[in-house]
């Protein structure tokens, strides 16, 4: 089970996402509902979830959309999802709130300041780019984007998914071919920021940033690739992006 871009789910929220930000809501949740009553496993369904649950007038729909989508991270339970447990308990306890059920809001607020999520995900990991590196060479911190020249990195960036690190690749500027390498932390890592939380709940794509050195430990060649036309979608997106896609 693996968040990828083209997976049919993904894709219907993605277009719902699109037809919110192009003010149409009610094309949005068509999508959305869409994407809830086609997915096919947990993973699906969580995500489809999380974007019912926000198009809900009704308050206890709303809630009864919010609890389905944290009972789905709970059975899945792992690091795709648990990093959405703090916002899914805060989003029920929220709908409590308005409901007037103080108990149960107070539990759930509770449970949400409770998590101090740290990813416990042991890889292997991946790190994409078109720079030529050798096994046994270190990635470093306080380097250029390989997105956006004019922005110096604090952390590395680098995923648990190698088509993900595979898609970071074919994003990345440079003219050196697409590059993805095995790599191992040599410090303490945390979820990114960037994503986690952000257009879907949680870290779905298992992504990590890192201040420490992280070591080249081989590369490998097979990875699934984007069509032409969807990649150009996506640099097209990075295009207009403010740096916020950072890798």
């Amino acid at each position: 089970m693996e968040f990828s871009p083209t997976n049919n789910i993904v894709k219907l929220c993605i277009q719902g996402m699109d037809m919110e930000e192009k003010g149409n809501p009610d094309e949005a949740g068509k999508l959305f509902m869409q994407a809830w009553n086609e997915a096919t496993n947990d993973f699906e369904k969580f995500i489809a979830a999380h974007y019912v649950a926000r198009h809900q007038t009704n308050v206890s729909d709303k809630l009864k959309w919010h609890e389905t989508g944290l009972q789905l991270a709970l059975s899945i339970n792992n690091d795709m999802v648990n990093s959405a447990l703090p916002t899914l308990y805060l989003n029920i306890a929220k709908c409590y709130e308005e409901l007037g059920d103080a108990d149960n809001a107070k539990k759930n607020y509770e449970l949400s300041a409770a998590i101090t999520y740290k990813p416990t995900d042991n890889g292997p990991f991946y790190h994409g780019t078109r720079a030529d590196l050798q096994a046994g060479d270190f990635l470093t911190a306080e380097r250029r984007s390989n997105y956006h020249a004019d922005v110096i990195m604090n952390h590395i960036y680098f995923t648990a998914q190698v088509n993900g690190a595979g898609f970071a690749a074919a994003l990345a500027q440079g003219d050196g071919r697409e590059r993805v390498y095995i790599v191992e932390p040599t410090g303490p890592f945390e979820n990114d920021p960037n994503v986690t939380d952000k257009k879907f709940p949680g870290n779905p794509t298992r992504s990590y940033r890192t201040a420490a050195p992280m070591k080249i430990i081989g590369e490998v060649t097979d990875w699934v690739r984007l069509s032409p036309v969807e990649l150009q979608k996506f640099r097209d997106r990075l295009a207009q992006s403010k740096g916020e896609i950072i890798n």
